[in-house]
């Protein structure tokens, strides 16, 4: 397994340096600072004793060195550093930098892989050999690598997930978050810079999990759309101890969004505006939404996190007391397909082929760029994919290829760049399949499709049996006698009601004030009783527009349509404007 921990922590830097090569991993020297004065206002320090400290990513040194000062600042000198890093460029910027300032420290760094140690301490083995004691540490400031499970490929993301219990599409820095809580001494602090995609995902559910059970949270702040850094990462910080002797009361969460508005006060900087409620105006002219609240731990272990606030919590009450099922009770979400290789199998020039090279596997695609509110434009032209998949006695299948000889020719032609993709090779798959294909035998069913990415919910219901591209996601029902529970999740999910229902339950957007539609948010979307008044009157209306689209005007049935929808949650429609209907 070691092996296997060690190539995947050297593609962060194979792979990733060269997507980011500005230096987008390393941490923001503000950022470091705030980072490293919350786990030195956390940490508890005996007298005369020497404390631990370690980076698991030390890069050039940043954290460490932020760490160290707000650690000298507080009169702590004695102090043993530790660092894991696999570039040695990096490795040695940081020694050199943290020497020149801190030449009494004990320094002790390794080049190697930070995941091998915290796999070896459970076993006693000590990665440092005689260079360190097999020891967990007192403090920690990290930002881990972000590397996405293709790019660390199907066996080395199979090996993280096996030895840190992970699952789903896992990425690095869940393992080193897990990791971190492993090393962590039962009175230590954890400071941790990451992607606040866990907060939300299916793969972060594991590591949402431990967090919440093997460790005390003590503050989370979504940093969200705050750009701190040059790549596009909307970042999150984590601040935890692991002494269950100190009872933890519910974690402190605050989140960041830039938002318009007129600003309530000003700050310098984001870091700054940190400290500052409401909306906030930057000196560099952004204005940002604060909010302030707690974790809500109500929920399941490894739920969605969200930051709870009194006036949120009175609002999703109201809408639970009128609430009849939820999206994902009626019919499981999922993501379109991901061939991994558009450019092989998704075109909307076909025709170029001719009548006799035309593939006989071509199938009707939906994707975002067709996606309108209601009703897909064009749903019966425009891209179409090459879908080489089955279903065989039950079973999902590659299909034979020696039936179609046009798709097999074509794919041949294309053999080498769909071979490329070893991952699909590595998961025992056939070189010409689609790496996530969905189940075949749904396609044909009526289906509400939308888009993952955008400022206004975008959903649109496919009686076509069009396949869905990966830039979407849909949901058919369980039952096909609940298909005319379509038009009604098509009303909800298009009203500005599931707008304010989004702010007050997720509270997470991305750049630009653009919201994302994904499997973990839209399956908790609420639905009214179908039966009501408002239920069948929404249904209805749905389907008028649908219908009357596009050669009829249906500005003034969606605005009806708007209002019917607070209604039907119990909120004055007249106030809806304010986002809260109360």
């Amino acid at each position: 397994m070691a092996s296997s921990l060690q190539s995947t922590t050297n593609a962060r830097y194979r792979d990733v340096k060269v997507e980011k090569s500005d230096g987008a991993t390393f941490t923001p020297r503000r950022l470091a600072s705030f980072v490293a004065c919350q786990i030195a206002a956390t940490l508890r320090v005996a007298e005369r004793r020497t404390i631990r400290v370690l980076d698991p990513a030390v890069g050039e040194g940043a954290l460490l060195i932020s760490l160290l000062e707000e650690l000298q600042a507080l009169g702590i000198h004695d102090v043993e550093v530790y660092g894991f890093e696999t570039n040695p460029g990096s490795l040695r910027i940081a020694r050199q930098a943290i020497q020149e300032k801190f030449p009494r420290g004990s320094l002790i760094f390794s080049q190697s892989s930070f995941l091998e140690y915290a796999e070896r301490l459970t076993g006693n083995l000590s990665l440092f050999s005689s260079e360190a004691p097999n020891a967990k540490f007192d403090a920690i400031i990290a930002n881990p690598p972000y590397v996405r499970t293709q790019i660390m490929g199907a066996v080395n993301a199979q090996g993280l997930a096996a030895t840190f219990g992970l699952s789903g599409r896992v990425d690095l820095y869940h393992a080193f978050i897990l990791g971190i809580v492993n090393v962590l001494d039962d009175e230590g602090v954890a400071g941790i810079i990451v992607s606040n995609r866990f907060m939300s995902t299916k793969s972060g559910a594991s590591v949402r999990r431990v967090l919440r059970e093997a460790t005390n949270l003590r503050q989370v702040w979504d940093l969200g759309d705050t750009k701190l850094f040059d790549a596009a990462v909307l970042p999150a910080v984590i601040l935890l101890t692991k002494n269950s002797s100190r009872p933890n009361a519910n974690p402190g969460f605050t989140s960041i969004y830039e938002i318009d508005g007129v600003a309530s006060t000003r700050a310098h900087d984001v870091i700054d505006a940190l400290g500052e409620s409401g909306t906030v105006s930057l000196a560099d002219g952004r204005r940002f939404q604060v909010t302030h609240g707690e974790l809500d731990l109500d929920s399941a272990a490894d739920s969605v996190w969200r930051v709870s606030t009194q006036k949120a919590d009175t609002w999703l009450k109201t809408v639970a007391s009128r609430t009849w099922r939820t999206f994902g009770e009626i019919g499981s979400i999922r993501v379109g397909i991901k061939t991994c290789a558009d450019k092989v199998f998704i075109r909307s020039d076909w025709g170029s082929l001719g009548k006799e090279g035309r593939p006989e596997l071509l199938r009707p695609l939906t994707t975002h760029h067709m996606g309108r509110r209601f009703k897909a434009e064009n749903a019966k032209v425009g891209y179409e994919v090459l879908y080489p998949h089955w279903v065989n006695e039950g079973k999902r299948e590659a299909v034979d290829l020696a039936r179609y000889p046009n798709s097999l020719a074509y794919l041949e032609k294309h053999r080498s760049t769909l071979e490329n993709r070893t991952y699909v090779l590595d998961a025992g798959r056939k070189w010409y399949e689609i790496w996530v294909p969905q189940d075949p035998d749904l396609w044909a069913l009526p289906k509400l499709v939308f888009r993952d990415i955008c400022e206004a919910p975008t959903f649109w219901v496919d009686l076509d049996g069009s396949i869905v591209n990966g830039d979407c996601y849909w949901l058919s029902p369980k039952h096909c006698t609940d298909a005319g529970l379509l038009w009604l999740a098509l009303a909800v999910a298009n009203s500005s009601f599931i707008e304010a229902f989004y702010d007050h339950r997720f509270h997470n957007k991305l750049y630009s004030g653009r919201r994302r539609f994904i499997t973990q948010y839209v399956e908790c979307f609420p639905l009214p009783d179908p039966s009501s008044r408002e239920g069948q009157a929404l249904s209805g209306l749905a389907r008028e527009i649908f219908d009357k689209m596009p050669a009829t005007p249906t500005k003034e049935l969606e605005s009806r349509l708007d209002d019917l929808v607070w209604q039907a949650f119990g909120f004055d429609y007249a106030k809806k404007s304010t986002g809260s209907g109360i």
